[in-house]
Order: C-alpha cells, then structure tokens, then sequence
C-alpha cells in the first residue's frame, strides 16, 4: 500500500488518554492493513458515504461506517474505539454537518486522505416547505472542481463561498437524494481515491464511471416517473428531500424541520391541514429509522394515508430495498403512488 501517514504525536495521545493504547503499539502498517491484506482502510461516517467508499472503491478497499444499521446517524455518539479508528485509517468520507461528533473526531484525527463529501457538490438552505423546479446544475464543473480530497479541499472552501454546512445558516445536508448531486459527490470521491491510491486508479474511475451512469438512469427514471403528477405537494415527517423535490418540480411539506425528531408545532400541524386539503396531498410520509407516530397522529386527523419514504440514512431488514439504487427505486413508486403520477 502507498498510502501511509505517521499517526500526529497530538493524536496518538489522545487516544492513548482515552484508553486506547493499542494504537501506539500498532506500526503505521500494520494498523492500515488490519487482517485486509494491502486494501485501503476507509471509514465511511454513515451508510450514503459508505455506499459510494464500496461501489467506487471495489475490490481495492475495507470499508467501515462508524453508524451501524438502524442507528439514527443524526444522534451517532462515538465510541473511544470507533474514535481510534478514525485515526488508523488510511481515508476517511463523511458529510459535514450532518454528524457533529464524526466532524469533531476527523478533524482531531490527523489523516491526510479526509474527504468532506459537502465540498463536492453545492449545499443550499432548505426549509420546512421546498418549491421545486430543476436549476440545471453543473455537473462536471462541480466535480471537476472540487474532486479533491483533505486539507486542500477545506482550504478552498473558505465562509461565503456557498458551502454553508448546517452549522450558522441551516443548510440542507440531504444532497445524495438527488442523483445528480450523489453523482457529483461520487465523481469526487473517485478523483480523491485515484489520489489516495494511485496504484489503482484505472480501477477507481471505472467503477466512478460506473456508478455515475446507474445514477444517470436512476435520474432518468425519476424524471419520466414524475412528469405528470395529479399533485406536485408531498408531505413528510423529516424534511429530508428538499433537494429531491426541487430536483423534479415537486412541493415538499415537512410537518418538522430537517431534524426527524423535532417534534412540529401546533400551529405547523394546522398549516398543513390546510395545506393537504388545498393542494390534494393524499400521503402522510414517515421514514424507516424514526418514530412514525407524528405521521399516523396527523393521518388520523385528516383522512390522509401513510407511506414510507426513505431518506436512506441506513439499511436495515426494514428498508425497502438492499441498496441505495433499491431503496431509491422504492421511493419513486411511493411518491409516483402518492402523487398520482401515470
């Protein structure tokens, strides 16, 4: 492997003052290879990063989420060993923003190879309700110009330059639910693991070319399923879809925020009385990894039905399908089934 960093003095002791003494007794090569031959250590933060590690990454990579399946990753607490781990790893993927105790760990942790999957497409502020209409965004540009990894991605993305994170202005972290977001994401993560990796980089932008056209077709579906919809407004517990609904035409109404388990309002709960009844909405949505009694309470009140869309934050026995292009497929007919799109 080509790929090895000295583990920082100032990491190794706060893992040692956090009990993990294992990691100073490991050599740089040893801890990279862990029982996995010559593949490339990756921790990805939660199963959206972990999906493209594996996918772009193939036969060439030992890929690790630190959330578990049917954990909420929005609530992820870290283990000291999940925290050691960070630090033996050879490259690290996660979304800032979304997970305050995985971004506070990688940045403590000293890998060179740490890729911030929000650098690699455009965030933007989402709130309860999302108008859409599709903004033609620049695919290759975004990749091209962002597809790099660690450091020199967070120095190029300085305060101001349209990748507010979630922590000041409430920006929407949700970007793998639009395919062509995801793609551009993915063709980043490729560009960044050819660097990691050279040896294999022929393989790393095979398979990133790979997925970037399932992505186009998963595209391509979405916007021939949700042409002709009977109504455009669909209403979810976890405003998780902005960039989806904004993607395809359609009108997200969350009854919370982006946060799945902020409890609504009141007053939100009448807003959206009035809301389904104006716009025709049929569907009360909840999600594979919350609580669905806000959904069914509201339903109840209605007359509403309820439906599961996933915002795909992890794979469970539950989920609609064993993979992101699955679950995503799932998705599609629910919505195309709640919209009355032919």
């Amino acid at each position: 492997m080509n790929v090895r960093r000295l583990i920082p003095t100032t990491a190794v002791a706060g893992a040692v003052a956090l009990g993990l003494t294992a990691l100073s007794a490991c050599s740089t090569s040893d801890a990279a290879d862990g029982g996995n031959g010559d593949k490339l250590k990756v921790t990805a933060s939660f199963y959206p990063m972990q999906f493209l590690a594996e996918k772009i990454g193939g036969e060439h990579v030992a890929v690790t989420s630190l959330t578990k399946p049917g954990v909420e990753p929005h609530d992820l607490e870290l283990t000291p060993r999940q925290i050691g781990s960070i630090s033996e790893s050879d490259y690290v993927l996660y979304l800032k923003g979304i997970q305050p105790a995985v971004d506070d760990a990688i940045k403590q942790s000293g890998v060179q190879n740490t890729v911030d999957a929000a650098t690699l497409t455009t965030l933007e502020n989402h709130g309860s309700e999302v108008s859409g209409h599709d903004h033609g965004h620049e695919g290759e540009e975004h990749a091209d110009e962002h597809g790099h990894e660690g450091e020199e991605a967070h120095e190029e993305h300085s305060e101001g330059d349209g990748h507010n994170h979630g922590e000041e202005g409430g920006a929407d972290p949700h970007i793998w639910l639009d395919p062509v977001k995801y793609a551009e994401v993915a063709k980043g993560v490729g560009k960044s693991l050819e660097k990691a990796d050279p040896d294999h980089a022929a393989d790393y932008k095979k398979n990133t070319d790979a997925l970037v056209a399932e992505l186009g077709e998963l595209n391509t579906a979405y916007k021939t399923g949700l042409k002709n919809p009977a109504t455009k407004t669909f209403i979810t517990t976890h405003s998780a879809f902005g960039y989806l609904a904004e993607r395809y035409g359609l009108t997200q109404q969350g009854i919370a925020g982006i946060d799945p388990e902020a409890e609504p309002s009141p007053a939100r709960i009448q807003e959206i009385h009035t809301i389904a009844e104006k716009e025709k909405a049929t569907t009360v949505f909840f999600e594979t990894l919350a609580s669905d009694r806000t959904a069914k309470t509201l339903a109840k009140d209605t007359g509403l039905k309820t439906g599961v869309l996933d915002p795909l934050e992890g794979i469970t026995d539950k989920s609609r399908g064993a993979d992101y292009i699955e679950v995503m497929e799932s998705n599609l007919a629910a919505l195309q089934k709640a919209l009355g799109a032919k």
